[in-house]
């Protein structure tokens, strides 16, 4: 990056804060450089859940997911097989949807040894979003409306954005999931 970037980056940064006003004590939204490269999708038309399945199969260190619900059979099944081969695989899930959801996968994702926690600190956790191997320069953030269920794909009109190849966007987002964790309780099958 050049010297002209940083300046307009600079520029475009204080032109988008000046246009907004923020209430008192909370802070300006970071703006990030584009960068790397963004597939896109919507649902029904797309096959998403392909795309999200294999974005998992590309992962090889690390897969942090933020659920609000969860039943695609095939993208739990893809996190579960990146278990097994060795991938730190965790999520965070909205607790009130794992209790209403009569086919919800978040039990059966943690009962397969994946580290699960529940969101209770927001009415809902409402996140849907992947963040793989944030310390790569093959990182991947995935995120958009689509819920991880059969619904999103099949009924709902819904999209999904891949970024690869963002460092400052998956590091937000990593900041972000682990913000959530700090918040998050370990997933307990026996109350829900």
């Amino acid at each position: 990056m050049n010297r002209f970037h940083v300046l307009l980056l600079v520029l475009a940064s204080s032109a988008t804060a000046a246009a907004f006003e923020f209430p008192p004590g909370s802070r300006p939204p970071p703006v990030v450089l584009a960068g790397g490269t963004v597939q896109l999708a919507f649902s029904p038309e797309d096959d998403t859940g392909a795309m999200v399945v294999s974005a998992i199969h590309e992962s090889r260190k690390q897969i942090l997911v933020q659920a609000f619900s969860f039943t695609h059979r095939k993208i739990a099944q893809a996190l579960i097989e990146a278990r097994h081969r060795g991938v730190d695989v965790q999520l965070i899930a909205d607790g009130e949807q794992i209790r209403k959801m009569q086919r919800g996968l978040i039990p059966e994702i943690a009962a397969a040894g994946i580290p699960t926690f529940v969101d209770r600190e927001h009415d809902s956790a409402h996140s849907k979003i992947m963040v793989i191997d944030a310390d790569s320069t093959q990182s991947a953030v995935i995120t958009g409306s689509f819920n991880f269920t059969h619904a999103a794909q099949y009924r709902n009109a819904e999209n999904l954005l891949i970024f690869r190849g963002n460092q400052a966007l998956t590091q937000a987002y990593l900041k972000n999931w682990q913000h959530h964790r700090t918040h998050s309780q370990v997933f307990e099958a026996q109350r829900y």
